[in-house]
């Protein structure tokens, strides 16, 4: 089984890099682009082919050290 993490900003925390990216975007003539925020995706392989057990062992890890909590949220697909 394969857990895909996303990790993002949360809203209201200022993201520098999603800016700079957006300023290039602009900068390069790409319209259409309201808005820019930077995150990350870390892809687990996993041993488990329980998907209940799979999904808590990946809450756990989230909240301990693959996201800040304080300033990011995540979300998790098992696949």
């Amino acid at each position: 089984m394969t857990a895909i993490v996303n990790v993002f900003l949360k809203e209201g925390v200022l993201d520098p890099q999603g800016k700079a990216i957006h300023h290039a975007l602009d900068a390069m003539n790409f319209e259409g682009v309201e808005d820019v925020r930077m995150g990350k995706q870390i892809v687990l392989k996993l041993t488990s082919n329980n998907k209940e057990d799979a999904q808590k062992e990946v809450e756990k890890m989230a909240e301990e050290i693959l996201a800040n909590t304080v300033i990011e949220d995540y979300t998790i697909e098992l696949v």
